[in-house]
């Protein structure tokens, strides 16, 4: 149910953000995001955006399977592989173009990622991947609430380095949680679902 809404509320983010009165409100906040900047959070957000993508999935899939948690690392990986393909079907379907290509002073901080704009990859494929891992591992609230933000600031971060719009932020945050709560439980996830149940 709560992954139906969350997807249902990604789309309609798209579909708001296609129209006047969306793209407005878009370029306002990706200008206020994208122009406010200094030396420590250039630093800061250039050293997280990476986090989203899929390199870093694997990366992280790579960790846990060194830590013994081969069928947890496969689960996630496969969740954040299916959030990656899930939004490219939506790029190719709302051909929104990224801003340095819609706007004339962007403020460009890395090189230019190949694709159109909405949803942002890079948010959706790591609250997928955090999402089921966390689950399937049985972290607590604090480590669950922290790898969110994680997710949430890496989005924030590809509006400040100028690839995405808010909206792009926003939907791919949605979609990335909705893809997580809907993949099936692992065997601790199942546990640790009763568990939350009996609460």
């Amino acid at each position: 149910m709560r992954a139906g809404l969350l997807a249902a509320g990604s789309l309609a983010v798209g579909v708001v953000s296609s129209t006047d009165g969306g793209r407005a409100a878009d370029l306002d906040s990706f200008r206020a995001a994208n122009s406010r900047h200094d030396r420590g959070r250039d630093r800061l957000f250039l050293g997280i955006t990476e986090l989203g993508s899929i390199w870093a999935s694997i990366g992280a899939s790579v960790v846990l399977v060194a830590a013994g948690r081969r069928k947890t690392a496969v689960r996630a990986l496969a969740a954040a592989c299916a959030t990656w393909t899930l939004g490219q079907v939506f790029k190719k379907a709302f051909l929104r173009p990224r801003p340095y290509d819609a706007l004339e002073d962007p403020r460009l901080l890395i090189d230019k990622p190949w694709g159109t704009s909405w949803p942002s990859s890079h948010p959706a494929v790591l609250f997928s991947f955090v999402t089921v891992a966390s689950r399937d591992l049985g972290l607590g609230r604090a480590a669950r609430v922290g790898l969110a933000a994680l997710a949430c600031s890496v989005g924030a971060s590809r509006a400040y380095v100028g690839v995405h719009y808010p909206s792009d932020v926003a939907g791919g945050l949605l979609l990335g949680r909705a893809v997580g709560l809907a993949w099936p439980l692992g065997e601790r996830g199942s546990c640790s679902a009763e568990k939350d149940v009996r609460r």
